[in-house]
């Protein structure tokens, strides 16, 4: 990580990660499910766009006792970076390469009795166990099985297979209304107490994700998974979490144009010129992850003043009309999305412009962009 932070970094364009407000969400998540609730930590994404890499440590040092993923491939990235650090894969691994889950020690998601198999054969033919938990759909449909008799007879069945550890059984909620919510949640622990009196017991048990985890302490079982409030998202609406936007996308002014009157920029024209202007180019676009569709609808922050977006957002560049700005030059600092006490774009405001969701915007920052650390020191 120290060699991370001080690294030259090779482009103006930046996303800054504040990981002292990263030690700090983790913890009022900690004050607000307590000490007998375990958590994993969501880094799938590359971090939700904040470098899982580089917020790994941050995560781990302050209480998070898993690090979840969601793919294979994002697995592999922090097991080479941190070879024992606890990790978990909540997609669907295929069988080809279950092999790579038990030679790395990664804890795995399955829903059938050939998935356990193969992984407790490979085990044990390497003379090590892995550990692994049960998804069960309670109606979101897209990963797991729904509960039935033979569903749990399969999963009783896993219990007996050697060099295996069933440690936990988990679902996700619709998040579709209060209702359909409890309705999930009850299937979940209907099918948990059919699984215990057939002698299965798990270690962990876990239903709610970020917003779940702020709107319904009920569902906190033993353990929680919280994603986007670790980042300063804020999807809940009913319950209270202090938590602060993580991220800063920044850049800075490459180059000014004097654009006469009635003269067009960018592609196709779409943007005009209605007086003579001053135009920045901002070396960030698409590519970057920047919305395309924020043409004429974004801004940036420089020297405390909003520039527009103007005409169409290139896949490297884009142009700013900086005419009402004083003292403007190259070189200047420009922020693309803030935490808004500078009147910097929000992720949230952001999203909204987009037509999306928070997630989407700070998940689709590409790699391209260095991602910036500062703030770490872990705190008890």
């Amino acid at each position: 990580m120290e060699n991370q932070r001080e690294a030259t970094v090779l482009r103006d364009t930046q996303v800054q990660i504040d990981l002292g407000r990263m030690a700090q969400n983790l913890r009022e998540i900690r004050n607000l499910v307590g000490d007998q609730v375990a958590i994993m930590a969501v880094i799938k994404a590359n971090g939700y766009g904040h470098g899982a890499v580089g917020i790994a440590p941050t995560l781990l040092e302050n209480g998070a006792d898993y690090l979840a993923v969601a793919t294979l491939t994002e697995a592999m990235e922090l097991r080479h970076a941190y070879p024992k650090a606890p990790l978990f894969i909540l997609g669907h691994t295929p069988d080809r390469l279950l092999s790579y889950v038990v030679e790395n020690q990664i804890t795995q998601t399955i829903f059938t009795l050939e998935q356990a198999q193969i992984l407790s054969e490979l085990a044990a033919s390497k003379g090590v166990t892995v550990r692994v938990h049960i998804k069960v759909d309670t109606g979101f449909h897209r990963l797991g099985r729904i509960p039935s008799p033979e569903f749990r007879d399969e999963i009783c069945q896993m219990f007996g297979l050697p060099n295996l550890e069933v440690e936990g059984i988990f679902s996700h909620l619709a998040l579709a209304g209060k209702a359909e919510d409890e309705a999930q949640y009850q299937t979940f622990c209907q099918f948990i107490k059919e699984l215990e009196a057939a002698g299965c017991t798990f270690r962990y048990r876990h239903i709610a994700d970020s917003i779940a985890t702020v709107d319904y302490p009920q569902y906190h079982m033993n353990m929680v998974r919280p994603g986007a409030i670790l980042y300063g998202m804020r999807g809940f609406t009913e319950g209270v979490l202090p938590i602060k936007q993580v991220m800063t996308f920044r850049t800075a002014i490459s180059q000014l144009h004097q654009i006469p009157a009635g003269q067009g920029v960018s592609y196709d024209y779409l943007w005009k010129a209605e007086k003579d202007s001053l135009i920045a180019t901002l070396p960030f676009g698409y590519a970057d992850g920047y919305p395309r569709n924020l043409r004429d609808l974004g801004y940036v922050i420089i020297n405390g003043i909003k520039a527009p977006i103007v005409g169409v957002i290139c896949m490297d560049q884009c142009l700013a009309d900086v005419t009402h700005i004083p003292g403007v030059c190259c070189g200047m600092e420009a922020i693309i999305y803030g935490d808004g006490h500078d009147g910097s774009m929000t992720i949230e405001e952001a999203s909204k412009l987009a037509g999306t969701n928070k997630n989407d915007i700070i998940a689709r920052i590409t790699a391209r962009p260095p991602r910036v650390y500062f703030g770490g020191e872990a705190q008890s």
